[in-house]
């Protein structure tokens, strides 16, 4: 049984604590946060403290935290014999230096509280700063996912940026669309089957060799009708103004 305290309690730590409990290989023995009324979720399942010096012993401690706080929570940490490692996409493992034994546990998957997601599918991108200990994070990965990858902190960095392309990015021109069909009172339901089909694509083939739409045809006429159409929202006509050129850049299109 891998015995394990999670630091954190937002949406990173929840669904690793959902994911955890589900393992009959996994033991979380406690959580902790520094505020108390975000520890009520846990507080049923398992030991929980807001004192860093009441962390219980442990196999792993997890730090499901806010990026700017892991250096300093993890100074604290170092006297702990026992792995201590963080879930961040862009934190190198040396904000970990404090620790003797220190690592990086990063799930590759945008996470919402309320949503449920496949644990057996999300990518877990694994660094440690001993062989043994990069063992040990690929079988705690393995328990709960069938993904992982042994990934430094220079090409996390590099992942975390590709993430935000082609997810946050992405969401928020998902929202550009929705507030675009509320305003001409089009359901923004009609837009799904073809979001899915655009995911789906992606999946078995380069998203360059699929790219479709006015941008790389170089219609010019559906061009300009539609940035007439943003008229009133420059923001989301300069938006897409430079995606429209970006694409055509990339797939060397004469603008």
């Amino acid at each position: 049984m891998t015995e394990i305290v999670l630091l954190g309690t937002g949406n990173v730590a929840t669904h690793l604590f959902k994911a955890f409990t589900a393992s009959e290989e996994i033991h979380v023995k406690q959580v902790y946060n520094h505020s108390n009324n975000t520890l009520d979720f846990f507080r049923n399942k398992t030991e929980v403290t807001t004192s860093i010096s009441e962390l219980t012993s442990a196999h792993i401690y997890i730090m499901a935290l806010k990026d700017d706080v892991i250096p300093e929570v993890a100074a604290k940490l170092q006297q702990k014999d026992a792995l201590v490692v963080h879930t961040s996409g862009s934190v190198a493992i040396d904000a970990l230096a404090d620790c003797p034994r220190r690592g990086v546990f990063y799930p590759l998957q945008t996470f919402s509280k309320d949503n449920e997601v496949d644990y057996s599918q999300i990518p877990f991108c694994l660094e440690a700063n001993s062989p043994n200990d990069l063992e040990l994070l690929k079988k705690v990965a393995g328990m709960i996912s069938g993904k992982s990858y042994e990934i430094s902190s220079a090409q996390r960095k590099k992942l975390h940026l590709s993430a935000v392309f082609v997810c946050n990015f992405v969401n928020h021109l998902y929202a550009v669309g929705e507030q675009i069909c509320q305003k001409s009172g089009i359901p923004f339901e009609i837009l799904k089957p073809l979001i899915a089909e655009t995911s789906r694509k992606v999946q078995h083939a380069s998203p360059a060799k699929v790219q479709t739409g006015p941008a790389i045809r170089n219609d010019r006429s559906t061009i300009d009708a539609h940035l007439q159409l943003l008229e009133s929202s420059e923001e989301n006509r300069e938006i897409y103004k430079l995606l429209t050129s970006a694409i055509q850049t990339f797939h060397g299109k004469k603008l």
